[in-house]
Parts: C-alpha cells; structure tokens; sequence
C-alpha cells in the first residue's frame, strides 16, 4: 500500500512540475493570431494535420 502511495503522489508532483515548467517557459496564446477551431465552410485549406496530407 505504501509503494502504491508513493506512486501516486511522484506521479502527480511530476505532472505539476511538468505543468508549471510548461507554463512558466511558454509564451501566452494570442487568439487573433491562433486557426479557427471549427473552419467548416469557411474555404480555409486543412493544415499541420493527418488530413492536410491527401492529394489534390
């Protein structure tokens, strides 16, 4: 029961160090400058995904 204790809480202080590095190292997002979320219909081309590699 101790080993699984032990685990569990080097598991998430690892996550919140990973997150806080994560944060601290990383520009803010500008969201004028970010893809649309949803671009269905708006004749924006597919990019930077599996989908933007089909032949045209």
């Amino acid at each position: 029961m101790k080993t699984r204790r032990l685990t569990a809480i080097v598991a998430l202080a690892s996550l919140g160090a990973l997150i806080a590095l994560d944060l601290g190292w990383s520009k803010p997002l500008d969201p004028y400058k970010a893809p649309p979320l949803l671009a269905l219909g708006s004749g924006q081309a597919a990019s930077g995904a599996h989908c933007a590699a089909l032949p045209q």
